[in-house]
């Protein structure tokens, strides 16, 4: 192998994922990919709340899928995780990056001291002679994030970064904006997490991270037909497989409701944001993860906000390695890989 390599790890809510990139002349290449399911319970809306199982799963994801080294790069993106543009003052980044914590304790909800800061820079501005950058503020809770690296390093990792999730979306499908499309929304779905990113040219306008994902339309499926999780995530995505007019009638009924509610989730994030931003339209959407697969929403979303959605692939612009992945296995993970894929693109 190689060049340098770098891995992405994704703690979901319902599984845990990590992908091997190696950088070399000939560019990026995918060189692994993993997935280990997690138990029901062990990470609440991206959030981990039983370390001893996620840590497990992680060490067998390592044994499972060989990946060439344990130096992680992760990623975080919750309930406790606020996403906001705002204006600072102009100064050196050194200076910057000290200072954050006293520019932003106004509009944080969490006490500073509690939270783990960062900047994005989007444009520096001027405005009677002072000088300032408009750009976005990501703050995590401390101990969501350092929950997520214990784990890590209880399975044997060492974390190289901590990246915000919604940027490693970014960065994996940002780049393959169609010439004629100026501003697009990438929506990655998770089972409960689902981040909303509007870029321009891979420079994030807008994101925006929704509580709510595939699994809140499984649920709704199994608690309408009595039947377990497991059953009703396949009658979800395959609903032409049911014998049964009584029973497709209440999974129908199921998606649609819940699919409706999430459908209004995403189109509420872009109406505000096309509120903000009047000058700069939405012209295409690019969906992923693995809620992107559930039956009919791509043609719901269409149909909600008078726009293009497209599947998106993260792995469009990677080479495939010796992964030991076939093409029927490769094409089932692509929609899954947006996150760990642009985690470690984030380490080059």
């Amino acid at each position: 192998m190689a060049g340098r390599t770098a891995i992405g790890l994704d703690i979901g809510t319902s599984v845990v994922r990590a992908a091997e990139l190696s950088y070399g002349r000939g560019g990026v290449t995918l060189e692994r990919f993993g997935q280990v399911m997690l138990p029901e319970g062990a990470v609440h809306e991206g959030e981990v709340v039983e370390p001893e199982p996620v840590s497990a799963a992680i060490r067998q994801l390592w044994q499972a899928t060989g990946f060439s080294h344990k130096k992680v790069v992760m990623g975080v993106g919750n309930q406790r995780v606020i996403v906001r543009q705002i204006d600072v003052p102009w100064m050196a980044q050194a200076e910057l990056r000290e200072s954050l914590p006293f520019q932003v304790q106004d509009f944080l909800p969490m006490p500073v001291e509690q939270a783990v800061l960062d900047f994005f820079p989007l444009e520096e501005l001027t405005d009677g002679g002072s000088r300032f950058y408009r750009g976005l503020l990501v703050a995590a809770a401390r101990e969501t994030v350092l929950a997520n690296v214990r784990c890590a390093e209880k399975s044997g990792l060492t974390v190289t970064a901590v990246d915000l999730s919604a940027f490693a979306v970014l960065r994996s499908m940002g780049r393959q904006t169609a010439m004629d499309v100026e501003t697009e929304a990438l929506v990655d779905i998770g089972a409960r997490v689902t981040n909303v990113i509007v870029h321009s040219g891979g420079v994030p306008r807008f994101v925006r991270i929704l509580l709510n994902g595939g699994q809140d339309v499984t649920d709704a499926v199994a608690e309408r037909l009595g039947i377990s999780n497991s059953e009703a995530e396949g009658l979800k995505q395959r609903p032409e497989g049911i014998s049964s007019s009584e029973q497709l009638a209440a999974v129908n009924r199921a998606l649609t409701t819940t699919a409706q509610d999430f459908v209004d989730g995403i189109r509420g994030s872009l109406d505000y944001y096309a509120a903000s931003y009047p000058g700069a339209p939405v012209e295409r959407i690019l969906v992923s993860g693995g809620g992107s697969r559930l039956n009919g929403l791509v043609e719901r979303l269409t149909s909600a906000l008078r726009l293009p959605v497209l599947a998106g692939d993260p792995l469009g612009t990677v080479r495939i390695g010796k992964t030991g992945l076939n093409e029927d296995q490769l094409e089932f993970v692509k929609p899954l890989s947006a996150v760990p894929v642009g985690l470690a693109l984030g380490a080059f």
